[in-house]
């Protein structure tokens, strides 16, 4: 059996997880959130999402 977990969610476990531990403050994730919105709408968003297929398919290959 294979898990899915998408990598918006596991991204949002690691900033519930760094706000719980008080290792970054509310207002420092406010603006990471806001920075990953605006950098979606740039011409990075393909660039930066070729990036993160490549690393998870190496992770995937890694695993097997």
């Amino acid at each position: 059996m294979t898990l899915t977990i998408p990598l918006v969610l596991l991204l949002a476990v690691v900033v519930a997880l760094l706000l719980r531990s008080k290792a970054v403050g509310a207002g420092t994730a406010v603006a990471v959130v806001l920075f990953g919105f605006y950098l979606a709408d740039t011409g990075a968003a393909d660039t930066v999402t070729q990036i993160v297929t490549a690393l998870t398919d190496a992770l995937n290959d890694a695993g097997r």
